[in-house]
């Protein structure tokens, strides 16, 4: 993505996806996240439009309401925007304008005006300088998505929450009441193309014995073994170190850390994992690439100069016009640290993510929520997914699609993991906490960090955060 979610950030994308140092709405003592004054908006919505709940409108939108539409342009484009979902939104109401917008920095651009008071109705909050959502739930600028996830679905099939993937509602909820639909269902491991594999009779790795001998193969033919940007994309690879962590201590090590239990960064686990990827920065990397950004290094990958590259599945679609023919993208879990790892091999991470949300304070809140209805048509989400080659969390709605090599490389990894895929929400609930992991992670593989030094620091923030009452706290 052109700052990518990981998202989960995320992204996700990024959630999965994508976060950033430089933006954020930080929660200061006696101050408002948003801070600054709100607004015409800050009051009892009255001046909101609303219309008359019918079977065919079944969240009350005004049919001839303006709806405003802010899209992050990254890995997954825009146009399932503009050639799917908002021309659906207008098949239904065609009276209303649909003001569409996109940005590459949706806290640069969006940020100034939640503070203002007249936000966008619905938002895209992803790309690595996304708002800090936790912040946004805390402050009351994202309406409480009950009405949606219980209307009828649009299509049929039942409500709306009926026809989405396990998970894709607690995905997005903040203490009991979901806010966030996380709508792509992100897959996370190692990329690599699959015809320099044949090419050189290469087998993907399942041990990390196999794995680091796979490293050597590389690195003896010049390739760079193992890569990521560490300017702009280190939750890549963190998410990577605790897919590790997770996979050896079982999923309640991520558990944990969500929840801020006493020393749950010092884990065994997260200590062992920490400690392998560190042999791994050490030994397989390039030390350029920390000061280079996801799309060089990226690239470099397309030019067979990079094996691996931790990624989600928006992957193939980001590189798009950069992928040579010969060059076909497949992906692997990440292999198994220790003999004894309590999760197999085909444990992977991979969540909801890609963070959409409903303005509360904006003028048309119902058709914030609608816009999200029409993205969780079976329609819509098919129509997500042939454009940007990743799934959706809508039930059976990439049925029978062939895409490309990645995108049914990542199928049959979800295929493959069955229950055992997990994921962690910190890094979406507290951006101190995201920022303060980015740096740990290039230390620990670009600066000859140490597993000792990574778990230490992150705990002490996450102590931080825990201690400081202006924060509110999240638990699953």
């Amino acid at each position: 993505m052109s700052e990518t979610p990981e998202p989960g950030t995320g992204v996700d994308r990024r959630k999965l996806l994508g976060r950033t140092a430089a933006a954020g709405l930080l929660a200061v003592p006696g101050v408002g996240l948003l801070s600054g004054c709100l607004g015409s908006n800050d009051d009892d919505g009255g001046d909101q439009a609303e219309g008359e709940k019918t079977a065919a409108n079944p969240l009350g939108v005004k049919e001839d309401a303006e709806l405003e539409v802010v899209i992050f342009n990254g890995g997954l484009g825009t146009k399932y925007a503009t050639d799917v979902h908002i021309p659906s939104y207008k098949k239904s109401f065609p009276k209303a304008n649909v003001k569409f917008s996109q940005a590459e920095e949706i806290s640069t651009v969006v940020q100034p005006r939640f503070a203002g008071g007249n936000p966008p109705d619905m938002v895209n909050n992803a790309g690595s300088k996304l708002m800090d959502m936790g912040a946004l739930v805390a402050e009351g600028q994202a309406a409480d998505l009950t009405d949606l996830f219980e209307a009828e679905a649009l299509g049929g099939g039942g409500k709306v929450k009926d026809t989405l993937l396990p998970g894709t509602i607690e995905q997005g909820t903040f203490n009991g009441k979901p806010y966030v639909l996380q709508y792509a269902y992100t897959v996370f491991g190692l990329w690599y193309d699959s015809e320099l594999f044949k090419k050189n009779n290469w087998a993907p790795a399942k041990t990390w014995a196999d794995f680091t001998a796979l490293l050597d193969k590389m690195k003896a033919q010049g390739i760079t073994p193992y890569a990521y940007a560490g300017a702009n994309a280190a939750y890549y690879q963190y998410l990577v170190i605790l897919t590790s962590a997770a996979k050896i201590g079982g999923a309640d090590v991520l558990k944990n850390i969500d929840n801020l239990e006493p020393n749950a960064w010092k884990s065994d686990a997260v200590k062992q994992a920490a400690t392998a990827w560190a042999e791994i920065g050490a030994k397989y990397m390039n030390k350029a690439n920390l000061g280079q950004k996801h799309t060089e290094v990226q690239l470099q990958q397309n030019q067979s100069k990079v094996g691996f590259y931790p990624s989600g599945s928006w992957l193939e679609n980001e590189q798009a016009k950069e992928t040579p023919p010969t060059f076909k993208y497949a992906v692997m879990p990440v292999p198994s640290v220790t003999g004894s790892d309590k999760l197999p091999n085909t444990a992977i991470y991979a969540a909801a993510g890609e963070m959409y949300f409903a303005s509360a304070k904006g003028k048309n809140p119902r058709g914030g929520m609608e816009y999200l209805r029409h993205m969780l048509s079976k329609e819509g989400a098919r129509g997500f997914t042939e454009l940007t080659k990743v799934a959706t969390v809508v039930k059976g709605a990439a049925d029978g699609l062939t895409i490309s090599p990645g995108f049914t490389s990542a199928q049959e990894l979800t295929k493959a993991a069955g229950d055992n895929a997990f994921s962690f929400r910190w890094d979406s609930w507290y951006k101190k906490l995201d920022d303060e992991c980015r740096a740990a992670t290039n230390e620990l593989m670009f600066n000859g960090g140490t597993a000792d030094k990574f778990c230490d620091r992150m705990q002490k923030v996450a102590d931080e955060v825990k201690n400081d009452s202006s924060i509110q706290k999240f638990k699953r």
